[in-house]
């Protein structure tokens, strides 16, 4: 009985994860969470790996970031403005991405795998500046304006 219900909600769980990541924000989270990984190698294989934890701050508050949205997990608790955290996260890592790879793009002669990261660093720099960019456009159609009170009595 206990493996029926363990079963079905691993499917469950299987089943928001292909349904989120069809979503327009799981691409981008996902791609976040991939180019992230992808830095942590290069700068891992530089021969100064100091740089990497950008790339690891940003990978890890990108997958916590997917599971809260894929798991509905914003819905549920209200307190946090959700929202706003994300275009916090997504911004702030924009610019700690441009910072840190035009460093290591400009200082990193001779060592190809630290100007790789860079490089890398710079295509994620742009993706958490789309994210962020999409976000605004998410806070600023959600917004609802509310008309004046017209009322002469004061």
């Amino acid at each position: 009985m206990a493996d029926s219900t363990a079963s079905s909600s691993g499917a469950n769980c299987l089943e928001k994860l292909k349904n989120y990541v069809r979503t327009q924000k799981g691409v981008i989270l996902a791609a976040e969470i991939f180019i992230s990984f992808i830095i942590i190698i290069c700068y891992g294989a530089s021969h100064t790996g100091g740089y990497s934890s950008v790339a690891i701050c940003e990978m890890i508050f990108s997958m916590v970031f997917f599971g809260i949205f894929m798991m509905e997990v914003d819905k549920q608790i209200l307190v946090v403005n959700w929202v706003w955290s994300d275009l916090f996260r997504a911004g702030i890592g924009a610019v700690l991405y441009l910072i840190v790879s035009l460093i290591n793009v400009i200082g990193g002669s001779g060592d190809g795998a630290r100007i790789a990261g860079g490089v890398f660093g710079l295509i994620a720099g742009l993706l958490f500046a789309y994210d962020t960019y999409t976000i605004y456009l998410q806070i600023k159609s959600t917004r609802q304006h509310t008309a004046a009170s017209t009322d002469e009595r004061v």
